[in-house]
């Protein structure tokens, strides 16, 4: 069997944006670009959660949501362990609606992802707006399901995206491995939380859980 990560050894986050991944579709000729592993699995025995690598193998990110049984928060953290951003169910709202919070902070919130829903634009699939305003930031477009989505600015530049990755032999790993391609104007880390809310508005459990 392939190996998904080479290393479980932690990396600090400036070392993650000073990588520079080769044939990415993400490259810029100013600034970098990385290329994430995605694992939908927690490093925690029998835990839902995701771990994710870099180009190196080196522990990026993790979600380990043992103790999230109601599946209304999930905590972004770094390979130490440490929370980056808490992602929070909006209640009394329409849709699927998340709140994306700095660390463990419970007021003012970085920004927020909303599911979209219209018969009219089939291929959106959620929008990110800055705090709870309702300006978009990101539109996120194409198939989660399928592993092939990006996500755009404002400018319809693609920032980010989502593909499937394959072993050396052009087999997919299916949809529980997968690359995330950043570009260099979106943070890592906000990148991921939109991937971890794709997942619980379109993934096949729709929610973690104990």
């Amino acid at each position: 069997m392939t190996k998904v990560y080479p290393n479980a050894a932690p990396t600090t986050m400036q070392q993650l944006l000073k990588l520079r991944p080769s044939n990415s579709a993400l490259d810029a000729a100013a600034g970098q670009a990385v290329v994430l592993t995605v694992w939908k699995k927690s490093l925690l025995f029998n835990c839902n959660g995701f771990t994710v690598y870099d180009g190196k193998g080196n522990l990026v990110f993790r979600v380990d949501n043992y103790m999230a049984s109601s599946g209304s928060e999930i905590v972004l953290m770094d390979a130490a362990g440490k929370p980056l951003l808490t992602m929070r169910r909006k209640r009394l709202s329409l849709g699927d609606n998340w709140l994306v919070y700095d660390g463990e902070t419970a007021t003012n919130p970085e920004f927020s992802v909303k599911k979209h829903v219209s018969i009219l634009n089939t291929k959106c699939l959620a929008h990110v707006a800055a705090g709870r305003n309702k300006n978009v930031m990101y539109e996120i477009e194409g198939s989660y399901a399928q592993r092939c989505c990006a996500v755009y600015d404002e400018k319809k530049r693609r920032v980010a995206e989502i593909k499937q990755k394959e072993t050396v032999g052009g087999v997919a790993f299916g949809v529980d491995v997968f690359r995330l391609h950043v570009g260099p104007e979106l943070d890592s880390s906000v990148a991921m939380a939109i991937v971890i809310l794709l997942d619980q508005m379109f993934g096949s459990t729709r929610r973690f859980s104990t």
